[in-house]
């Protein structure tokens, strides 16, 4: 159902301009509106405080939720003063208004490091929120696949890995000696352990992740590095390296074989990503995802959550695309890159030397 409300602190007259026209803008393309949140909203706008920006507490997992912070005078860097705010409001999002009586600027910044500018021209009302709109609406209408299925069938003979398992070992050292910046800020510095655990449940987030490789087992199923764990020490089958068998299109999840008596890992959000380039390309041995750049590369136009069907299909198609499928490298647009190869040595022989740190803002 697509339906929204809006919530939060007091809003400046600005505010409460902005998200009137947010009101009709989204009601004209067929949302409904709500004046208060039922359980299964969609999506959610949450005015937050500088000073307490209190969360949107979902009832659903589904709900894509907004934060809108203005403040008046522009920080010597937007991006790092407003990405804490994106997470301390445990938001999809976070629409940061500078708004200082002579212009207004909008940024847009999501959890993957997305960060876009919007200059608000007062004679171009209808087109700034048409705008607007195109910015959120594909994000928010987008369907997350993070949740697993843990099922304790993993054969015997694979409980303590094989020769694929121990590829893996060998390149997560290797990708933790790339020396990735996982994240701008450290989570823990600016969340509670209670906001920690809705960030964990709501977003699939295990802990700071510079990337994840997999590698392909058979024709249907696949070795993952599990989600928040140190790439550089990949040891417990279960637990670091999940077996992934499938996915359940009516649960919406991915299914994972694991060894009885154990407590799992989350699978990575991208799993549902490299679960449908191996299905298509019998020919991918190996994927891997950077939190990092290459010049050249081919990228995905809209930056759609990670752990989204949206965003599985749209790297998909590219990776059809490609001149060779089973080498491509595309990239995720202000996010990283996923690295398709014969096998993990292929992919890091390409890309060494070649990967930058700094994934540009496009």
């Amino acid at each position: 159902m697509k339906n929204f409300t809006i919530t939060g602190a007091e809003k400046s007259p600005f505010l409460t301009w902005f998200t009137e026209g947010l009101k009709d803008k989204f009601s004209t393309e067929g949302y409904e509106y709500y004046e208060e949140p039922v359980d299964d909203i969609r999506l959610v706008f949450n005015v937050i405080d500088q000073e307490k920006p209190r969360p949107f507490r979902r009832k659903a997992q589904a709900t894509f939720v907004v934060s809108i912070l203005e403040k008046e005078e522009e920080p010597e860097n937007a991006f790092e003063f407003a990405y804490p705010y994106l997470i301390r409001s445990l938001a999809n999002h976070l629409i940061f208004v500078i708004n200082n009586g002579e212009k207004t600027e909008l940024y847009f910044v999501t959890p993957e490091q997305g960060f876009y500018k919007m200059t608000y021209q007062s004679e171009e009302e209808m087109p700034f929120f048409q705008k607007v709109y195109e910015r959120l609406e594909p994000v928010a209408s987008s369907q997350l696949v993070i949740n697993n299925d843990f099922i304790e069938d993993l054969p015997k003979d694979l409980w303590n890995g094989n020769e694929i398992t121990e590829k893996m070992r060998i390149s997560g050292k290797k990708l933790d000696e790339m020396n990735l910046l996982p994240a701008p800020v450290p989570l823990e510095k600016y969340l509670t352990p209670r906001d920690m655990r809705q960030l964990k449940k709501l977003y699939g987030i295990g802990g700071l992740s510079y990337g994840n490789l997999s590698s392909r087992h058979d024709d249907k199923s696949f070795w993952m590095s599990a989600s928040g764990i140190n790439k550089a020490d990949m040891r417990m089958i279960g637990r670091d390296i999940l077996f992934i068998k499938g996915f359940n299109p009516e649960k919406t999840t991915m299914e994972i074989s694991v060894p009885p008596n154990i407590s799992p890992k989350r699978a990575s959000v991208d799993a549902i990503e490299h679960w449908m380039i191996y299905k298509e390309h019998p020919s991918v041995g190996a994927i891997v995802h950077i939190h990092a750049w290459m010049d050249g590369v081919q990228a995905t136009e809209i930056n759609y959550p990670c752990g989204t069907i949206q965003l599985a299909e749209t790297v998909a198609d590219l990776v059809r695309k490609a001149d060779d499928p089973s080498r491509a490298i595309i990239g995720l647009k202000n996010h990283g890159l996923t690295i398709t190869g014969h096998n993990l040595n292929d992919i890091f022989d390409r890309i060494e030397g070649r990967v930058v740190s700094q994934v540009p803002m496009l």
